[in-house]
């Protein structure tokens, strides 16, 4: 694949007479690779919107390289800024205008064709409240029209920050398939949210940082592997016994009320014959596979319980 975005180094110390210097980032690397929506993750105060603002040409870094749409930034922004859609913290618009005349205004500062104004109202859910002024759009409805006017350009990179902020459950779905529809047509998203569910669902790969550094990133799929324990929970008729019987074959097992839980396990098949052969037969055999979630806050140190995986739906239930 091509790298769309790449970031190497990036450094930023930020300095006033009350607070002194804090640095916001410190060699920040991130790649992210065309046509993918890729998660930019990380607690607040992490450097993600520095990150951004810094990437767009907003704030000057004190080190680093950086290559938009394989040109070197900020002094290519010029040559490629035609090409990137973006939104960056929370957006204003002119509360007594409508949506479409909005619209309509960036798309002739920007010398862009009319009849795009319709393609993103459509595809942002905004066409039949189009003629509204904006100050009676709820927070959500302006994300929306933000994120049309970030599409406005048909960019090759759309970048977005928190475009589910405010979005009901129903919008926040829409808005997962609305960049699924975009990244199959060829457009690469860079997505920075804090509803990490909804970045498993949709993200292709994530880069993950805290305290101006990346600590992780690649494919979704790779990165919760790195963190799977080979956990399960079993549930048998006699918990206590089946423990004993692990723990005298070197598995450790946790002895709970109604089941158990056994890490480190490379083959569950073991376990079943191990305690198939004792007399110890199964109800219950569920892989418990690290989500996003865990990974984020055990990597970022934001959980006094770091390294416990989540259950997600792998469960082989067994008749008993």
């Amino acid at each position: 694949m091509t790298a769309v975005v790449e970031i190497e180094g990036l450094s930023k110390t930020y300095r006033s007479v009350r607070r002194g210097q804090r640095k916001a980032l410190d060699s920040m690397d991130m790649v992210v690779e065309s046509g993918q929506v890729h998660g930019f993750l990380g607690p607040n105060g992490s450097g993600k919107t520095t990150t951004l603002r810094t990437l767009l040409g907003l704030v000057r870094a004190d080190d680093g390289r950086m290559r938009l749409l394989g040109r070197e930034v900020p002094a290519a922004l010029p040559e490629v800024v035609d090409e990137v859609g973006a939104i960056v913290e929370s957006p204003q618009f002119f509360g007594n205008f409508s949506a479409r005349r909005t619209l309509d205004l960036l798309a002739t500062a920007g010398g862009l064709r009319k009849t795009r104004i319709d393609e993103v109202l459509e595809l942002v859910g905004l066409r039949d409240r189009a003629k509204e002024r904006v100050k009676t759009y709820s927070l959500g409805m302006k994300q929306r029209l933000a994120v049309a006017s970030a599409l406005l350009k048909e960019p090759r990179l759309l970048i977005l920050d928190e475009p589910a902020n405010g979005l009901d459950p129903a919008g926040i779905r829409e808005m997962r398939d609305m960049m699924r529809a975009l990244a199959a047509g060829g457009t690469t998203v860079l997505l920075s949210s804090h509803i990490l569910g909804e970045v498993q669902l949709i993200c292709d790969s994530v880069t993950i940082v805290s305290r101006g550094r990346r600590v992780t990133a690649g494919p979704v799929g790779r990165v919760l592997a790195a963190h799977d324990t080979g956990t399960l929970r079993v549930r048998v008729a006699d918990h206590a016994a089946a423990a004993a019987v692990l723990d005298e074959a070197g598995v450790a097992a946790q002895l709970n009320p109604d089941h158990l839980v056994l890490t480190g396990v490379a083959d569950p098949a073991a376990v079943t014959r191990l305690l198939a052969e004792r007399g110890h037969y199964l109800s219950e055999l569920t892989p418990l596979r690290p989500d996003l979630e865990s990974v984020f806050l055990e990597l970022t140190g934001t959980t006094p319980h770091a390294g416990v995986a989540r259950q997600v739906d792998d469960s082989v239930q067994v008749a008993p």
